[in-house]
């Protein structure tokens, strides 16, 4: 075949394809078990392939959660001090950023452990913090043993939406400081590494998911908030450019919502149930123990046959350390039904409400006014419902 040919059959395929993205309807049915998929036909490369709608019914609510995220406005508190005749290093107040930042956040945590290598230490807490600092020991040749009170799936953590968000609520703008923000870069990219050492494994444990971006005003511009919550800074579009895959605004032929404006975005998910698991097993597996045990006061420490003691109780140290720099913000998440065919998340800007299509089921979650400083962890199934409903809005005509 000639190269002149092959130019043309090549321009000619393209054509096709542009021809077919355009009439590619905008929803699809998802396939049932017994269909098979039409053949893509002979052009080399498939077009994008249409979204499958959101079933987004009340009566497909199969779990609510609510958990307190431990806000600090000058961000986590890592560092040592002597309590009770013991060593104790501090891992605790992330905010929004538990999940994202917590395998560099134990580094930094683990590394401020002054005990000999081979020695026993303590970890306090079962939730990301705690596991991801107990393993980070355990990697540095410590024994480690956790004392919990609430094992997962029952401690905080397990009730959060589960997505890189290192700078969602991690600290104040005014507590952004040069020092912090090279710490916090320095969290985020530790962490981001392991995390892509476990894309593939059994599970999913994490993947990387597209998602939308939906406003009914232009995204260069964002409706005043009137709450009493402060501005935070935006760490992760300053500082880690080179890790993020570049969002793309669409225009109205490039996406199926009825809304002006949307942004097409790639994120990592963390699929919790299957994570959090791998995370117990190696922990288990590598010698470690968990017991269950509360404290309701740093003395009784004086207690544990280990002299070095980690602290990451999360928005627990409040009252054992009468820390009343963390302030609760409470989050909601309403899980539905889990579609497979489902693979792509929603922001919806203005409403305040996100979806995260994780495999364990379809995660709702609509952040509402006088949540911040709120430590009420009371479900409210109303407001599920309606975020489910204002959802299903996004899907017009789909029953």
């Amino acid at each position: 075949m000639s190269p002149d040919h092959r130019r043309r059959r090549f321009v000619g395929n393209a054509a096709l394809l542009s021809a077919a993205a355009l009439t590619t309807p905008r929803f699809v049915r998802a396939a049932g078990p017994d269909e098979t998929a039409a053949p893509s036909g002979t052009a080399p490369f498939a077009a994008r392939a249409a979204l499958v709608p959101i079933d987004a019914r009340a009566d497909r609510i199969v779990e609510i959660n609510v958990c307190t995220r431990p806000f600090r406005a000058a961000g986590p508190r890592i560092e040592i001090e002597r309590i009770a005749g013991r060593t104790v290093v501090h891992n605790y107040g992330h905010g929004g950023a538990g999940w994202s930042l917590s395998w560099g956040s134990a580094a930094i945590a683990i590394g401020l452990v002054r005990a000999a290598p081979g020695a026993r230490i303590a970890v306090i807490g079962c939730g990301a913090i705690g596991l991801t600092s107990a393993l980070t020991a355990q990697r540095a040749g410590y024994r480690v043993r956790i004392y919990t009170r609430e094992r997962p799936p029952n401690v905080r953590s397990s009730g959060a939406s589960g997505v890189w968000s290192p700078d969602s609520r991690i600290c104040t703008l005014d507590g952004a400081t040069p020092a912090f923000a090279l710490r916090w870069e320095a969290m985020a990219r530790r962490s981001f590494h392991i995390y892509q050492n476990l894309l593939g494994l059994p599970g999913d444990p994490v993947e990387w998911r597209d998602g939308y971006v939906l406003s009914d005003l232009p995204l260069d511009r964002s409706a005043p908030r009137e709450d009493g919550e402060p501005p935070y800074p935006s760490l992760q579009a300053d500082r880690l450019r080179d890790l993020d895959p570049r969002s793309q605004t669409l225009s109205a032929a490039e996406h199926p919502f009825p809304v002006p404006y949307v942004r097409r975005y790639t994120q990592m998910v963390f699929n919790l149930s299957a994570y959090t698991r791998l995370l117990v097993d190696d922990f288990l597996r590598a010698g470690g123990e968990i017991v269950t045990r509360g404290f309701d006061h740093p003395r009784e420490f004086r207690s544990l046959p280990e002299t070095t003691v980690v602290n990451a109780t999360g928005y627990g140290a409040r009252a054992l350390f009468d820390d009343e720099s963390i302030v609760p913000v409470r989050g909601q998440t309403a899980r539905l039904v889990p579609q497979p065919a489902v693979t792509y998340g929603i922001s919806y800007r203005g409403h305040d409400l996100s979806v995260v299509p994780r495999r364990d089921g379809i995660l709702v979650q609509a952040q509402a006014e006088g949540d911040f400083g709120n430590a009420d962890t009371t479900p409210d199934r109303r407001a599920s419902e309606d975020a489910v409903a204002r959802l299903a809005a996004l899907f017009p005509g789909v029953r």
